[in-house]
Order: C-alpha cells, then sequence, then structure tokens
C-alpha cells in the first residue's frame, strides 16, 4: 500500500520519528492499528533533475521492495526520503542503510 497524497506525507512527517542515514531519511509512523503498512517515497528537487529524481525513487522503490518480502509492516506508515548520494551508491549500501534506520527505528526485522 502506498501513501499518495499530501496530507498522509505531512501527518508522517509531524508525529512520526525520522532517521536519517547517508543514503536515505527515514520518516516512521507507528499507528494503533492492524493495517497493511503504507510508505511514500518522496525526492526533493536539490537531488537532481526529474530524471535523477526518477531514479533515486526507482531505487528506493526497490529496496523497500526487496525488504518487504520478507518482512510485514503492519500499522507502520514510512515515508523514504531520497538524498543525493542514493543516485551514487552502490544498490547494496542502500539496503545497508536502509535496514539500519529501520532497526533504530524500533522495527524488527526478519533476515
Amino acid at each position: 500500500m502506498r501513501l499518495k497524497k499530501r496530507v498522509q506525507f505531512l501527518n508522517v512527517a509531524a508525529n512520526g520519528q525520522k532517521v536519517p542515514t547517508s543514503s536515505v531519511v527515514l520518516q516512521l509512523l507507528h499507528r494503533n492499528d492492524c493495517e497493511a503498512g503504507r510508505v511514500g517515497f518522496t525526492v526533493t528537487k536539490k537531488v537532481g533533475n526529474s530524471v535523477v529524481r526518477n531514479r533515486v525513487k526507482r531505487r528506493l522503490r526497490g529496496v523497500m521492495q526487496e525488504i518487504a518480502q520478507k518482512n510485514s509492516f503492519q500499522g507502520i506508515d514510512m515515508v523514504m526520503i531520497g538524498r543525493k548520494s542514493t543516485f551514487e551508491k552502490p544498490y547494496q549500501a542502500i539496503v545497508k542503510d536502509f535496514r539500519w534506520a529501520l532497526h533504530k527505528a524500533g522495527v524488527v526485522l526478519n533476515k
């Protein structure tokens, strides 16, 4: 499930916790329900032109898809914010950063 509306992104930013890493900023909000987790992706214009921003978002979606295959994020809203280094870093380094951010936010992951 995806976060699509601006108000959803703002809710996560205002009420959730923020975990910055070198390649991604994770904003995470624990909800009080058992519904499926939702995720949103955003990249600012500071990162680059539309081609670069779209590539960064594709990389973030790929990381999320890889992690979500083995884990359940019920009752969690997440916003992944791409950085300039997301474009240049190796894919596995981004996965490692995202796993660390989830761990730091208190989300238990399966291997």
